[in-house]
């Protein structure tokens, strides 16, 4: 895993910024410890632009970016192929991700300098602190989870799983009209819904009686997935929120999930990934996500490595600072 690439100079292409990295946060939880060779990850951040590479600008020109404190989409899109014409840059079959492990990505934020496109880019409300900003990313994508599902009468949500996801989604889906609970197996975790006014239960003590109009499924794994079928009632709707990574106990892939009963009962499932970071950014300068408990330790960049191995496994994510 490389946490400093101070080395390397980065270079912008036309229409990307060169950004400082300010304030980082990272959870081992989230992609493993040991990326590629040569590989910066790193993809929640703050950072002030330093320059904005504009070919054919007058002289003396400053774009209107240097300077701001900003925060970043994850997904790089082309702009150009059929998907990004249609509104799906998200979903662009040439995307690049910042800063996460695997095929298809670029250097994240875990440097003295990240390069981002600037359509990628939100500037950061007035009075909206660094540490609370940095989590723009994962609160857009459980406010997503919202635009997934159109609220009818006073609907039955259970958030299924206390990984940071589900605490940060129960807490969007708390604000609607509708019964919305956390289920678990973390009694400390469960215990943080007593803070936001929210019902919380242990999955032991929950019986599947197929009665949830929605169930968000948060934990990543297969176990998760057939717990959530056996809540959801007939022609209800499982929003997959966390990706299936392995979740324990040879949990990897949903491969052995018995999925007759959403043929049996026409359950809709469908995914849902990122959000809109505008919209994050408006909600955390209302304070109407509490991101405090998500964060375990602080610290500075050079010691990332060591802090993120002293969580790894866990759900609370390291804030580092330049």
């Amino acid at each position: 895993m490389v946490l400093d690439k101070s080395a390397a100079e980065p270079v912008a292409a036309a229409g990307e910024a060169v950004v400082i990295p300010v304030v980082m946060a990272g959870s081992a939880a989230d992609w493993p410890l040991g990326g590629e060779a040569g590989r910066v990850l790193g993809h929640e951040f703050v950072g002030v632009v330093e320059r904005v590479e504009q070919p054919g600008a007058e002289p003396g020109f400053k774009h209107a970016l240097v300077g701001q404190r900003v925060v970043a989409s994850v997904s790089v899109s082309c702009g150009a192929c059929e998907l990004c014409r249609k509104g799906l840059g998200p979903h662009c079959r040439g995307r690049k991700m910042l800063g996460l492990p695997g095929a298809g990505g670029r250097d994240g934020c875990f440097a003295d300098r990240v390069v981002v496109p600037t359509r990628n880019l939100h500037v950061v409300p007035a009075g909206l602190s660094d540490e609370v900003a940095v989590f723009a990313e994962p609160v857009a994508s459980a406010l997503h989870a919202k635009a997934c599902f159109r609220p009818e009468g006073r609907p039955y949500i259970t958030v299924l799983g206390e990984s940071a996801m589900g605490l940060l989604v129960v807490q969007v889906m708390a604000r609607l009209n509708a019964s919305v609970r956390l289920v678990g197996t973390d009694p400390a975790r469960l215990s943080l819904c007593d803070r936001w006014g929210v019902k919380q239960r242990a999955l032991a003590e929950v019986g599947l009686r197929g009665d949830q109009d929605v169930v968000i499924e948060c934990t990543g794994t297969a176990r998760g997935l057939s717990t959530a079928l056996g809540m959801v009632r007939p022609r209800g709707r499982i929003i997959l929120k966390q990706a299936f990574t392995g979740g324990g106990a040879g949990e990897s892939v949903p491969e052995n999930v018995d999925l007759s009963p959403a043929i049996a009962s026409e359950v809709e499932i469908i995914g849902s990934r990122c959000g809109n970071i505008a919209d994050a950014l408006a909600a955390l300068a209302r304070g109407e996500v509490d991101i405090s408990p998500l964060v375990a330790r602080r610290g500075r960049l050079a010691e990332g490595a060591a802090l993120l191995a002293g969580v790894r496994g866990g759900y609370q994510s390291v804030l580092l600072a330049a």
